[in-house]
């Protein structure tokens, strides 16, 4: 099936291999490091984490492939609202769209909300506010920006990481896992730690604006993946081996707990700092992210035309990035980051599984299509053991969204 034809202003394609990296670098690092490694553990113990992460990683794999050989086909801003559509019919695209939308939304107020109580603990919904305030401004300002300031940002946590690290082993810890884990225990920390892989596909997200994206896409989400993949693996057992499973599962900052414990308190508050840089850095990458799919579904109506609007100078949707600022600092003000990890984690889930699905219809070899049906399945599994909260108020979501399109579809038709 053709991909549709590229409007007539387009975003600019900027973009190489190492920005596209770095974006998804910036997308992932942070989440899974500072805020899930604890509740996954207190879900599944000490073995269920590690195996959980190796689950979580699986299924992001799967999505990823999947992801690079339909932006590759499809190289415009959108994602899998785009893939849908081209793949599955305008409905799936749609319920792709809103899923995205509705669920990086809710990321992006959780991941503001994470900056607030590291950086001012008194007053966290004044710095959430201001961090959004401040990151809109630098996405406004053009997608190259935003990929420059996200290297230096993904350069501080990763030295902040490679410090903790080093720490945890000269401390000559024992490595303690503890018993055995339960099936839904490993399941539901995997939903879990997926919200913590779930930047990968930010790189097809910004497809339009990367330069020769039929190379570029499959070259650096996979290695994007693949470099966050060892970290975290690594950071895991370090934290396990420090803390033990249950003082993991109690902390509420687990690497400032292990620097504490291996190093000093100079040095958990220099990690909490970073903590603060690191999930800035998610929030840069997800605003832009979330911006790119309401520019996608504007194009098309299924959300306000307004949307599709791109700045003639600086080329960027800048009436999509005020709107979904606005809407983040309403969830700032009024929501709660438990909850909307929770939500975003189900409806993130939902995106990706119609990835997948749409995957499974391009003519390929048996491998590539075969891991698209596994991610398909484990995208739906692991949706189905978020945490109760989380299920309701995705489903809820969801069904709003369809509701909306069929009311918009009986109009159009009449």
């Amino acid at each position: 099936m053709a991909a549709t034809r590229p409007p007539a202003l387009a975003l600019a394609r900027r973009l190489g291999l190492r920005d596209a990296v770095v974006v998804g670098l910036g997308s992932m690092l942070g989440a899974g490091v500072f805020v899930v490694f604890a509740p996954a553990a207190a879900a599944a113990g000490g073995v269920g984490l590690l195996v959980a992460l190796g689950v979580a990683g699986f299924v992001a794999f799967c999505n990823a492939t999947s992801s690079a050989r339909l932006a590759a086909r499809y190289p415009e801003s959108g994602g899998a609202y785009v893939y849908g559509r081209e793949r599955l019919g305008a409905f799936p695209g749609f319920l792709a769209g809103w899923a995205f939308v509705c669920g990086k939304t809710a990321s992006c107020a959780a991941m503001a909300l994470a900056i607030g109580a590291y950086a001012w603990p008194a007053h966290p919904r004044v710095v959430a506010v201001l961090a959004v305030v401040a990151v809109t401004a630098l996405n406004l300002r053009g997608i190259a920006k935003t990929a420059r300031v996200t290297l230096v940002l993904v350069s501080v946590t990763l030295l902040v990481l490679a410090t903790v690290a080093v720490t945890g082993v000269a401390s000559t810890p024992s490595l303690s896992l503890g018993p055995a884990p339960s099936a839904r225990g490993v399941l539901a920390a995997a939903g879990l730690l997926f919200f913590a892989f779930a930047g990968y596909a930010r790189i097809a997200t910004l497809g339009e604006e990367v330069r020769d994206p039929a190379r570029t896409i499959p070259r650096a989400i996979p290695l994007a993946l693949g470099i966050v993949l060892v970290i975290y693996f690594a950071l895991a057992v370090i934290a396990l081996a420090v803390l033990g499973p249950t003082r993991l599962a109690e902390s509420t900052a687990p690497l400032a707990s292990v620097a504490s414990v291996a190093g000093s308190p100079g040095l958990a508050s220099a990690v909490r700092a970073g903590a603060v840089v690191a999930v800035l850095g998610v929030l840069v990458a997800l605003l832009a992210g979330v911006g790119r799919t309401a520019l996608a579904m504007g194009r098309r109506r299924d959300l306000p035309a307004a949307l599709a609007s791109v700045h003639p100078s600086t080329q960027v949707p800048h009436v999509a990035e005020l709107v979904v600022a606005s809407v983040v600092i309403v969830l700032v003000l009024l929501g709660g980051l438990t909850a909307a990890i929770a939500a975003s984690s189900c409806l993130v889930l939902v995106y990706y599984a119609i990835a997948n699905a749409s995957a499974l219809t391009l003519r390929d070899r048996l491998f590539p299509r075969l891991l698209a049906a596994l991610g398909l399945a484990g995208c739906l599994v692991l949706a189905a053991t978020v945490p109760t909260r989380g299920l309701l108020a995705g489903a809820a979501i969801l069904v709003v969204g369809a509701l909306g399109y069929a009311v918009r579809r009986s109009r159009r038709s009449t």
